[in-house]
């Protein structure tokens, strides 16, 4: 249930799912074209939002010299939220991109195969440990903000993967993790939805709202508290896009909300209380159209503030 207004308003917390995305930095929409690098681009896209949600660890493990550059790059208070190596989600990974110590801890047999679907105990819990490594400069400048762990549609929900979700605080000690199913059986109404919620309440874990197609198969767009802090993802609404197949990511996210859209979703989350904060995070990343929903909510917000 979404609580009712009143008390204090949480930070807003509000930006895009990366700031290096191909179509958004070849639109020439939104940096300028004299920005060439690298770090010109983060430390222009972090004079404009507050924070932004690291895409890139989901696809290789980053090493500390990454976050330390972040870090250094911009300014006080800014946020990294970055996602959870794909390994770490039981996503198949795909074996080119783990680094050499991970590799030679692989059977022959596992080297050879372009993805690896089910790692060792030895191997996912060293990359448990080089994730948490790797982001030791953002924690040291507090500027590390949630770990998000994108779990498959496969992922259901069944009492192995529980314990998996309780494993997590285990293993990344201290820090806050947020938790997006893709798979409605853990919010199937009524008794199991709120036990899933129940059981992230009870281990400090945030579950992830989405707002996402309604179609067979994806989640309703609730809007629950089982934290201190609230995460919303927003990957847009292209129905006819999201089961297809020979699609790139920007294609299937290829979605501008709408002002009333938005209006509908500000409203909800200014409902919110007794959170520190709330990640507000534009996944529909075509082009310009993630920041131009993100400027858009966070005028919204901050105009009801």
């Amino acid at each position: 249930m979404e609580p009712s207004a009143s008390g204090p308003v949480p930070q807003y917390l509000i930006g895009t799912a990366s700031w290096t995305d191909p179509t958004l930095v070849k639109s020439d929409t939104f940096y300028p074209s004299s920005l060439r690098t690298a770090e010109q681009r983060l430390r222009f896209y972090a004079s404009q939002f507050n924070a932004v949600e690291v895409d890139a660890s989901y696809y290789t493990l980053l090493s500390e010299k990454n976050s330390q550059l972040w870090a250094e790059r911009t300014p006080p208070g800014f946020i990294f939220d970055v996602k959870a190596f794909a390994l770490l989600t039981q996503h198949a990974t795909e074996v080119a991109r783990l680094p050499l110590n991970l590799k030679a801890m692989l059977t022959r047999q596992e080297r050879a195969q372009r993805r690896l679907e089910r790692p060792s105990q030895e191997v996912l819990e060293t990359a448990f440990q080089m994730f948490h490594s790797s982001l030791t400069p953002l924690r040291a400048a507090g500027k590390l903000g949630m770990l998000v762990f994108q779990f498959p549609p496969y992922f259901t929900c069944r009492p192995s993967n529980f314990a998996y979700l309780e494993s997590l605080q285990t293993r990344l000690p201290g820090d806050s993790i947020a938790i997006e199913f893709r798979h409605p059986s853990w919010v199937a109404e009524g008794r199991q939805r709120r036990e899933s919620l129940e059981f992230l309440r009870s281990k400090g874990l945030c579950y992830v709202s989405v707002d996402e197609p309604q179609l067979p198969g994806t989640l309703p767009p609730l809007l629950e508290t089982t934290a201190p802090e609230v995460y919303i993802r927003f990957h847009g609404r292209n129905r006819e896009a999201w089961h297809a197949r020979r699609l790139t990511v920007a294609e299937r996210y290829k979605y501008l909300y709408s002002e009333r859209e938005l209006a509908e979703w500000a409203e909800r989350i200014r409902g919110l209380t007794g959170i520190s904060r709330a990640h507000v995070i534009f996944n529909n990343c075509y082009r310009n159209f993630g920041v131009m929903n993100a400027t858009t909510m966070r005028a919204m917000l901050e105009r009801n503030a």
